[in-house]
């Protein structure tokens, strides 16, 4: 994917290693010309890797660099954005549902509660990590009635189980929630507003 490439520096191609469609939207909305390469990163395996209190804002960012190292080790002369997102609930940390079943267990611990989503992005040039960024987003879900939940598993369909939380608030998820408290950019994914602002500063495009 790629977009206004008069705007990229010539030397300096951007990947982003992400398969993420949230991602690839946000970056192709805001005009900047970039490809994608998935990182091959096995994440439960990482996250085994880290100390059992390893906080949960520290194990998004590791993933992000971890993401980014990968990508960037094959794509020696691009700057690599490497990017993750977690769900902390309290010192829990929830992953993708994976199906309807889930998705329902996972709403209905989080319903009534407040919980944080921390994304993190890094970035690589070179195969090494020149920048990070961390940005946390909390949400509190309304105490929603059952019927609620089961009319929006219904609507939410497949895609759901592959949303941590199972919700994507550009979509029904939206009807969740009582109080949301952050970016918009963080809750989808990536801390875009920074990423921009780095991005001029590295002179990678316009400022």
């Amino acid at each position: 994917m790629t977009a206004n490439p008069s705007l990229q520096h010539a030397a300096c191609p951007i990947v982003l290693a992400s398969a993420s469609r949230a991602r690839r939207e946000l970056l192709a909305a805001a005009g900047i010309p970039f490809t994608v390469e998935p990182a091959s990163v096995d994440e439960p395996a990482v996250r085994r890797s880290l100390p059992v209190q390893t906080p949960p804002v520290a194990v998004a960012e590791v993933l992000a660099r971890t993401k980014a190292e990968d990508v960037g080790a094959r794509h020696r002369d691009s700057l690599v954005i490497g990017a993750d997102q977690v769900l902390a609930f309290g010192d829990e940390i929830l992953t993708k549902p994976g199906d309807e079943q889930g998705a329902r267990a996972t709403l209905m611990k989080l319903r009534g509660q407040t919980h944080a989503l921390h994304s993190a992005v890094a970035f690589a040039e070179k195969g090494h990590i020149v920048w990070t960024h961390t940005a946390t987003a909390r949400l509190t879900m309304r105490d929603f009635s059952d019927a609620f939940l089961e009319e929006y598993l219904v609507r939410a369909g497949d895609r759901i189980g592959g949303s941590v939380g199972a919700y994507e608030l550009e979509g029904p998820g939206v009807q969740l929630f009582e109080r949301i408290e952050g970016d918009y950019f963080t809750i989808l994914g990536l801390p875009l507003l920074a990423v921009l602002s780095e991005l001029r500063a590295r002179g990678v495009i316009a400022r």
